[in-house]
């Protein structure tokens, strides 16, 4: 697996309904796309203590091969988001865990935290108790939760998904509104 994302920073007269409006005429044509386990589509209002101090529109995925990734890159599709929003910064991360309950479509709140890792750091406990910590979160009523790390940049993700705003304990944390998820099809 391989999750990526990118965020394109809005200007503030940016009408974000035409966000909205890509989402949701967009988001249903990723139902059951190529090598996808997950694509959040995700946005942010200026809201500072809300949503926080940018628009934004941030769409997470979840890969099930990095072949999946570099075939999504280069399609009509992202083709398409290059042309106009302008072509994004990706961020990419290696899951350590990526758990996604049933129920995941209703999803409509997300946060996201990026932790820089220390050059001190184990690995393998980070790990475990992301791990562990993604099992808390589903059991607290999370539908998704993907754990990784960025072995480029050392930093930790913890992105998880909603159906009801979650009370959030890291005040750092990038909260965002879910359009639609878009899922495999059976």
């Amino acid at each position: 697996m391989i999750a990526m994302q990118y965020s394109v920073v809005l200007d503030d007269a940016h009408d974000m309904a035409q966000i909205d409006r890509r989402i949701a005429d967009k988001g249903p044509l990723f139902d059951g796309y190529p090598q996808l386990r997950m694509k959040a589509w995700l946005s942010a209002c200026r809201q500072p203590g809300v949503h926080g101090s940018v628009n934004l529109y941030a769409p997470f995925y979840l890969w099930a091969t990095p072949q999946g990734q570099t075939d999504f890159l280069a399609s009509p599709p992202f083709a398409t988001l290059c042309r106009d929003l302008g072509r994004p910064a990706v961020q990419t991360w290696l899951p350590w865990h990526a758990e996604l309950a049933p129920g995941l479509a209703q999803a409509r709140h997300a946060s996201r935290t990026l932790t820089p890792i220390s050059a001190d750091a184990d690995l393998a406990a980070l790990r475990a108790q992301a791990i562990a910590e993604a099992g808390e979160a589903i059991a607290r009523g999370a539908l998704a939760v993907v754990n990784g790390f960025d072995p480029a940049g050392w930093t930790q993700l913890r992105l998880q998904l909603w159906k009801q705003a979650p009370v959030l304990e890291d005040a750092a944390a990038q909260v965002y509104a879910v359009g639609h998820v878009s899922l495999p099809t059976a």
